[in-house]
């Protein structure tokens, strides 16, 4: 399986990115994507997650009303739209897609949120 994640950087506080994931070993629309994060010296947590049509999304509070998790299964691609990004919003984001118990991790991206 491998993942290939871009869109990652740096932005100023208030500042957009939109990260992608695209994914290539397994049969992606089966899969549920999500994106989490890990900031430095903290646990790594869910920041959004959308299941395997697209119809349902979830989202975790840090980016709530501020954050769109969509994917296109005829890429085999996920995406992650960050609005109004914050200080605290820097860490790496990381591509996770799961099929019953069965997960896999993209590499990450490092986003850097400063003026």
């Amino acid at each position: 399986v491998q993942f290939v994640e871009s869109g990652g950087g740096w932005v100023q506080p208030g500042g957009s990115l939109r990260l992608s994931c695209a994914v290539s070993g397994l049969t992606f629309r089966r899969y549920v994507m999500s994106w989490y994060r890990q900031a430095p010296g903290k646990e790594r947590e869910m920041v959004a997650t959308i299941n395997s049509r697209g119809g349902s999304t979830n989202y975790a509070d840090p980016g709530k009303g501020r954050f769109t998790i969509s994917r296109d299964n005829a890429k085999n691609t996920v995406y992650l739209q960050m609005n109004r990004l914050k200080p605290e919003h820097p860490a790496v984001y990381y591509c996770q897609a799961q099929y019953l118990t069965t997960a896999y991790w993209g590499q990450g991206t490092q986003v850097t949120v400063s003026s």
